[in-house]
């Protein structure tokens, strides 16, 4: 039978959520990736030069396979970083998209994927989790506190875009902890237990939607458009890629293209956790496949998480059959304002993309950049969770 174990089992914890445990900026590489790390962080430079391609396509091809057996976890998720990033930069920093990835970028890309059980291009967990650093080491995570370590362009809109969901991803960390609290209550049918913690969790809601409501701040939707979105696209269902990209001296690719979604902000974690614990399903339709196809781009202790959340979160049942409509209400509560935080990433697709001059075919104002007609996903999902609010009248006795 599932059950929930503590939350350092999955990579989670209250303090920092679903964000990197270790930091970052102070995990060693050995020297034989300095060549690629100096590439990577050199980024902002090299873009530029419209020449990318050609700068990138000098790296050493560095085999990691001895490398991702005896590295640290930590260690293979910083190297993952800088070459998902370079990865990236490869194929959408110039014009026109390659139909295939030199084998120095390939092979030790596939290679630290495949240790991570990740895919082989730029993830949100290779974005944002694991791509980011504190100021002060004494202070808290949060948006006056934290910097990005490796940058495409560089520039106050990219690193914005990419601290405000660290910031949302660390506020989330106490949700987390707290959802195991409130199965535990449940079990126990303790009302007043179930109470704090569905308050608990409403006050992380406000928290983590009053972060969100900061984006523009600093992420100009032009800059976001043109120079930030640009990088960060996959090759399933673009129309720039047709079939994919061929990554070569792979084996396991046997010299055919291949097909990966983009990095975008539905592969965070918390959401689909929400969900699972308030018992929110998602009709079963091309979009639905899409929601399901999507976990596999989360790290593996998350995808756990998630899944045990669902397999034993009583909380819909347990406050469906209870006749306080207090926990009732705290239970609408937190729904609408999950749904609040889905309205909000809506409006924000509609301003920084869908109301943007068009792009070109890599960056379609239509497709998102997980290669979705995200307009319609965010609504559709948006609606389907509001449908799931109770009847705060308490539910009526046989008679």
């Amino acid at each position: 039978m599932a059950s929930i174990q503590p939350l350092d089992a999955y990579g989670i914890s209250r303090e920092r959520g679903f964000l990197c445990s270790h930091d970052a900026d102070k995990v060693a590489l050995p020297s034989m990736l300095d060549p690629a790390v100096e590439m990577a962080m050199n980024l902002p430079h090299l873009i530029v030069t419209g020449r990318v391609r050609e700068l990138l396509a000098r790296l050493p091809v560095i085999d990691l396979a001895a490398f991702c057996k005896t590295a640290t976890d930590h260690q293979i998720r910083k190297a993952f970083v800088h070459y998902t990033f370079m990865v990236q930069s490869y194929v959408w920093g110039e014009p026109e998209a390659p139909t295939s990835l030199p084998k120095c970028l390939a092979l030790p890309c596939w290679q630290l994927a495949d240790a991570l059980d990740q895919k082989p291009l730029l993830t949100y967990s290779s974005y944002v989790l694991d791509n980011w650093a504190k100021v002060d080491t004494d202070r808290p995570v949060d948006l006056s506190n934290v910097y990005m370590i490796q940058p495409f362009l560089s520039g106050a809109d990219e690193a914005w875009f990419v601290l405000v969901h660290v910031a949302i991803e660390a506020r989330a960390g106490d949700m987390l902890a707290t959802i195991p609290e409130l199965i535990a209550a449940c079990t126990a049918e303790d009302a007043d237990a179930i109470k704090a913690a569905l308050q608990r969790l409403s006050v992380g809601w406000d928290d983590v939607n009053a972060i969100f409501d900061r984006m523009p701040e600093r992420c100009d939707p032009y800059i976001y458009f043109n120079r930030v979105r640009p990088y960060i696209h996959g090759w399933k269902d673009n129309p720039a890629l047709g079939d994919g990209l061929i990554y070569e001296g792979v084996p396991q690719g046997k010299g055919k293209p291949q097909a990966f979604r983009g990095q975008t902000g539905s592969q965070s974690s918390i959401v689909p956790t929400m969900d699972a614990l308030f018992g929110i399903s998602h009709a079963d339709d091309p979009l639905r496949h899409y929601l399901d196809e999507l976990h596999a781009y989360r790290p593996v202790g998350h995808r756990r998480f998630i899944e045990d959340v669902r397999a034993v979160s009583n909380v819909r049942d347990w406050v469906g059959q209870s006749e306080d409509s207090a926990i009732r209400q705290l239970y609408n509560d937190n729904v609408l304002k999950l749904a609040r935080f889905r309205t909000r990433h809506l409006e924000y697709a509609a301003t920084y993309i869908n109301k943007q001059s068009k792009g070109g075919p890599g960056n379609d104002t239509e497709v998102g950049t997980g290669g979705t007609p995200f307009m319609k996903y965010l609504k559709k999902h948006r609606d389907e969770a509001q449908a799931h609010l109770l009847d705060v009248s308490p539910p009526r006795a046989a008679e």
